[in-house]
């Protein structure tokens, strides 16, 4: 077991397992399961999840050691944009993952790298030669490192926000701004886990977009990422009323695809070794572009 603790500096009157989900990476309904088997206690005492918190509570949780998992070799074909003895670019199709975790051990972007050529050692057994992510549902451009001199390299670059990233998405609503700047903290919701809000305590994020192609009930629109936050264009399109196609996590299922219509279009850096500026363009998977044709024929985003 793993033990946590926590102690409320102010006034708060959130439910123990509202709080808790909004400290540690468990779903609001595992935290409750853990308060039922004992392993949550308040100020030294068993806890209850409908319990309101107050200034000065102790609380401490017990949480399981998670299982190690090894990442496998596996033949899945990728989509090589451009591959080199150092880096790899590929356009990443939807509905993969990037490299293992609990409820996704195969099928990842880890276990085809792993088959195709080994990445070296960067510390990390279950991302090697992973530098960014793209979420599951989300398609396009990644660059990929075989070697850890280059991937502390473009990882530098990154934080450095030097780094080009240009997405499209297809968002729901008539945009009446055509273009603009949306700078709004982002962080863990207190509510879900699993999702990210709008929020003071978060951190920076700064989306800039610019709507390419107006339909009667939609947008196609390009965004440049100036931060690179947990579902940050996702995040904040919704929170101007044009949610991503296809969002339902963020608030917008769709009929014209079956998930979020989100993609890296172009990825450029410097690379690792000659210092040339490269860029990548990767192009709308099929889905994507049924979607584009369907909202650009008038029909409904949801």
């Amino acid at each position: 077991m793993q033990t946590r603790e926590f102690e409320l500096k102010q006034k708060s009157h959130l439910r123990l397992d509202i709080f808790l989900a909004s400290q540690i990476a468990e779903s609001r309904s595992t935290i409750q399961k853990l308060i039922k088997l004992g392993l949550v206690r308040i100020n030294g005492a068993p806890a209850k999840s409908s319990m309101s918190l107050k200034a000065g509570d102790k609380i401490v949780i017990e949480l399981p050691i998670p299982e190690r998992v090894e990442a496998l070799a596996e033949d899945i074909p990728l989509d090589i944009l451009y591959e080199d003895a150092e880096i790899a670019v590929i356009n990443k199709r939807a509905g993969m993952v990037v490299h293992p975790a609990q409820g996704n051990y195969t099928g990842t972007i880890v276990n085809a790298l792993l088959y195709k050529k080994q990445p070296e050692d960067n510390g990390d057994p279950l991302r090697p030669g992973i530098i960014h992510r793209l979420d599951k549902d989300t398609s396009g451009a990644m660059v990929i490192a075989w070697t850890k001199k280059s991937l502390t390299n473009i990882a530098d670059q990154f934080k450095a926000r030097t780094v080009k990233k240009k997405y499209f998405a297809l968002a729901a609503g008539v945009f009446k701004n055509k273009s603009g700047k949306i700078d709004l903290p982002i962080g863990r919701s207190k509510f879900d886990r699993k999702k990210m809000s709008i929020n003071t305590d978060g951190r920076s994020a700064v989306t800039i977009y610019k709507v390419s192609e107006d339909f009667e009930h939609g947008a196609l629109v390009e965004l440049d990422l100036l931060t690179g936050r947990t579902h940050q264009i996702r995040v904040h399109l919704a929170h101007i009323k044009h949610p991503v196609v296809g969002d339902a996590k963020y608030g917008n299922s769709s009929k014209l695809i079956g998930r979020q219509a989100l993609h890296c279009g172009s990825l450029g850096f410097s690379h690792p070794v000659t210092g040339k500026f490269m860029t990548f363009e990767a192009a709308f998977p099929e889905d994507f572009k049924s979607a584009l044709e369907s909202m650009r024929n008038g029909s409904p985003a949801n």
